[in-house]
């Protein structure tokens, strides 16, 4: 049998979402659903070592929860005021069986978090925290947040979702295209953010990567009519099935080109092309799309031996036209380096518009490699110099400043 500690550990990682959007959607009130579910998991830490796991553990919690709710409300007002504030008609009569096949109500509580009227930088943090439970400390690392700042800002952001009544429901029309494509963007915000963390240090150990795939497998099957879904989740495992080479076993940074094939997931790779499949079954275009697209290109490296730029530098136009982010901008220079020449590739870059390029790492690397192809050594150091005080990692800095003292012998 699996003791207390372990099967509620257990429960929260694989129903902690789901438990709080059924009582967020039913009381509108993210915080009160916090705390009754965390006043739940911690009675089942002191009763269940004694009675023993109950045979459905989150139907036990979701009861505890509930009773928590519904004391609470009779405690701040007369019953009937509360029970039709908090939307908790028919919800107290709910019985014990019914509340074992309790419906998934995820979506709906995604859709909040992603809601225009939220700040479009909390949507990630407030995913994070609502749906897989992580902690500000855990949140306010991964975003170089300090942990009582990234803590204010969800509570307030929370109070704001009750305060202001913003509906738990599913949005229709342009508004669900709209909000589903800020949800997918929240994901990839997220998995982005496992690339480093607070002092460079690695964000695995929080776990955000396999978090953000979660999360990205949850849209593909609540969504299952929207091909952007499996475009992202397609994205996500290609990045992800190379995580072993990005560095050596000494911890030195290893560009894509240079990985070595051998270490990529092969049944990753795999089950991304399955997602891109499906997500190209639906004859509707996108951007996560696209980019998945492009990952695809560099995975068929493992087979081929080699980079077909050609295609590359096709999806990167389509990736343009769809989705023109400064990303896109820099990856398609990238890809006339190869295709043209090193000086075509610098003239792009030049001509690029965009108020974030002096903060965009990959923008200064770009230039300061291009730059030393053309023989601009000076203005290369000083590109080189840029992108390294952007890095985070330590491992992209040292292997940037590396490259910037190859210049020295080239004056």
């Amino acid at each position: 049998m699996m003791d207390a500690s372990s099967a509620a550990a257990l429960a929260a990682r694989n129903a902690y979402g789901r438990l709080l959007a059924y009582l967020a959607v039913r009381t509108r009130d993210v915080s009160a659903a916090e705390d009754a579910l965390g006043d739940a998991f911690l009675q089942a830490l002191t009763t269940w070592p004694n009675r023993g796991v109950p045979t459905n553990p989150e139907a036990w919690l979701l009861v505890i929860a509930r009773r928590r709710l519904i004391d609470g409300a009779r405690r701040t007002q007369t019953q009937a005021k509360a029970l039709k504030l908090l939307d908790l008609d028919g919800f107290e009569s709910a019985s014990t069986a019914e509340l074992m096949t309790f419906p998934d109500e995820r979506l709906k509580l995604l859709f909040v978090c992603a809601h225009p009227a939220i700040d479009a930088k909390l949507h990630t943090p407030l995913m994070l925290q609502t749906i897989l439970g992580l902690n500000a400390a855990q949140i306010g690392s991964a975003f170089l947040v300090p942990p009582t700042t990234m803590g204010q800002r969800l509570v307030r952001v929370k109070a704001k979702i009750r305060d202001a009544g913003i509906p738990f429901e599913l949005p229709s029309g342009v508004k669900l295209a709209e909000r589903s494509h800020a949800v997918l963007q929240a994901i990839y915000a997220a998995y982005n953010a496992d690339w480093t963390a607070a002092n460079g240090s690695d964000c695995k150990q929080l776990g955000l990567s396999q978090e953000a795939m979660w999360l990205a497998e949850l849209c593909a099957q609540l969504m299952p009519d929207e091909p952007e879904a499996y475009g992202l989740l397609a994205l996500i495992r290609y990045c992800e099935s190379r995580r072993s080479a990005r560095k050596t076993p000494e911890g030195r940074y290893v560009p894509l080109l240079e990985q070595d094939t051998t270490l990529w997931s092969r049944k990753l790779i795999s089950e991304a092309e399955l997602a891109l499949k499906q997500a190209a079954s639906y004859q509707c275009l996108g951007g996560f799309q696209l980019e998945a697209a492009i990952q695809s290109i560099h995975a068929q490296r493992l087979h081929t031996g080699h980079v077909d730029w050609k295609q590359l530098s096709q999806l990167y136009a389509g990736l343009i036209q769809i989705a023109p982010t400064v990303g896109a901008h820099v990856g398609y220079v990238a890809v006339i380096a190869h295709t043209q020449s090193a000086a075509k590739a610098l003239v792009q870059l030049n001509s690029i518009q965009d108020k974030g390029l002096q903060t965009y790492q990959p923008y200064w690397a770009v230039k300061a490699d291009l730059l030393k192809q053309v023989g601009e050594i000076e203005k290369a150091k000083q590109a080189y110099s840029q992108a390294i005080g952007l890095s985070e990692d330590p491992a992209v800095r040292a292997f940037l400043s590396e490259k910037s003292l190859e210049l020295v012998n080239q004056r």
